[in-house]
Order: C-alpha cells, then structure tokens, then sequence
C-alpha cells in the first residue's frame, strides 16, 4: 500500500507537554489581488516519542493517526538543531 503523508517542516517554538511540541510552520503564497507573496503561518502539535527537541530545532514532521484531540504529526527528523534561548 502507498500511502501519501503530509510533510510539514517548521521551527519548533514550545514544549507543550511530555512528549508534544509546538512547532510553527510557515509559507508563502500569492496574494489573489496584489500579486505579492505574502507569509501565511499556522501552529501545529508534533509528538516526539524520545523527548529530544529542544526550543529552536528546525524539524520535519509526519501524518499520522490521530494521537490525541489536537495532536495528528510524528516527528520524522531533525533538520537543524537550533540554539535554546
């Protein structure tokens, strides 16, 4: 079976509970009337199983069955590691 998963990647911005984490993903898209690309951003709740994000990590993330009310992305792989402030 192929099935085809969302990928989101995104900078992760909060440790939203044990094993959650917030991440804020950002994107360009046209403006409909100016014709500018403008940036568009939406927060999304990734799980990591090992508990080894830190604030700042640039990550990549899967779809996945839902894991609690809010919470559908896995952690797929770190990216870039990121400075904790």
């Amino acid at each position: 079976m192929n099935s085809h998963k969302r990928e989101i990647q995104g900078v992760v911005i909060k440790k939203s509970g044990d094993k959650t984490f917030s991440i804020l993903v950002e994107r360009k898209m046209m403006h409909p009337r100016y014709h500018k690309f403008v940036k568009r951003h939406k927060k999304y709740l990734i799980h990591d199983e090992n508990n080894s994000l830190k604030v700042g990590d640039f990550v990549s993330a899967l779809e996945c069955r839902p894991l609690s009310k809010t919470k559908s992305f896995r952690l797929n792989a770190v990216l870039k590691a990121g400075a904790e402030i």
